[in-house]
């Protein structure tokens, strides 16, 4: 699913072109171990700015840079991954990961634009899947880096040990206890073709505020997680149960304020749709769809989240 840095390519040259090369991938690791583009952004950096702070001679004693720097910030996301837990309690409400847009949206621009293009930041496949990230914020750190590195970026155990400190069976053993998680999650997989024209349906009835057309379109026991953060409204506790979410979706939208308007997106590598205020990306909304029936939706409106959508 992911390439690894470094991978096949011998020693790289420590410049700054040759560091620069490995940022994509970095950004890429770091984003699915932390589930955050701004703390991944953040990690990458503390990760460049430990290279530079050493001398010349002890950069030029590192093999592989790109190994080295990988391996840094893999350490740096396993610590911030400790203390995630501690300040996650203190949210208020409901913790989401951050979402990214598609590669048919932008960042700060049009496409064309140099280093707008998300796919500059992230690439999107399943391993950044909504339902995969909220899966991985049900494990313990090391499991999390143990699966991302070895299933994703293709590390074997023992150089995922000698990134966590811990024994190739110790991480086969982390790796294996959450590759059970993802499969106690895993639905049928559906078309993205059919995920799109559910959707879709979805945001017609919602905008039509038919109730029956919206439980219909969810799956009975279904639920939707909101996070505001305590920065803006949002439902602190899960909404469950087909009617509820319906009637709560409309209410939703009949005290919506003028220009608010629904767009369908995508969100991390999958159909969502997004909220847009007077042009500004309010909510985003991503879902979990098993057979023809919406299982889950995650609703972001953390507006500390959404910066990467602030142009889409």
């Amino acid at each position: 699913m992911g390439n690894r840095p470094g991978q096949a390519r011998g020693r790289a040259e420590p410049g700054p072109s040759a560091l620069t090369g490995e940022r994509r991938q970095l950004i890429n690791l770091a984003y699915r171990l932390l589930g955050s583009l701004s703390e991944a952004e953040d990690a990458v950096q503390e990760t460049y700015a430990r290279w530079y702070a050493m001398t010349r001679e002890q950069q030029e004693a590192i093999v592989n840079p790109a190994a080295w720097l990988t391996t840094v910030a893999s350490r740096i996301c396993l610590d911030v991954l400790g203390s995630a837990r501690a300040r996650r309690e203190r949210y208020v409400g409901e913790w989401i990961p951050e979402p990214v847009p598609g590669q048919a949206e932008w960042i700060g621009g049009r496409p064309g634009t140099a280093g707008a293009d998300p796919a500059d930041r992230v690439t999107l496949d399943e391993s950044v899947s909504m339902a995969f990230l909220v899966v991985l914020e049900s494990m313990t750190p090391a499991e999390r880096v143990a699966l991302i590195l070895h299933d994703v970026f293709g590390y074997s155990f023992a150089e995922v040990a000698g990134i966590t400190g811990r024994s190739p069976a110790a991480c086969r053993q982390l790796a294996s206890a959450a590759r059970r998680r993802i499969r106690d999650a895993r639905r049928p997989p559906v078309s993205a073709t059919r995920q799109a024209a559910i959707v879709g349906d979805f945001r017609r009835a919602w905008e039509a505020r038919d109730i029956r057309a919206l439980v219909g379109l969810l799956d009975p026991d279904a639920s939707v997680v909101a996070d505001g953060g305590g920065l803006v409204s949002a439902a602190l506790h899960p909404i469950e149960g087909s009617e509820q979410i319906a009637r709560y979706i409309v209410d939703i939208a009949s005290r919506a304020p003028g220009g608010m308007t629904i767009l369908e997106r995508t969100v991390n590598g999958q159909p969502g749709l997004v909220a847009r205020q007077d042009g500004t990306v309010v909510t985003v909304f991503a879902f979990d769809i098993a057979g023809d029936r919406v299982r889950h939706i995650w609703a972001v409106r953390n507006p500390d989240k959404l910066q990467p959508w602030r142009a889409c």
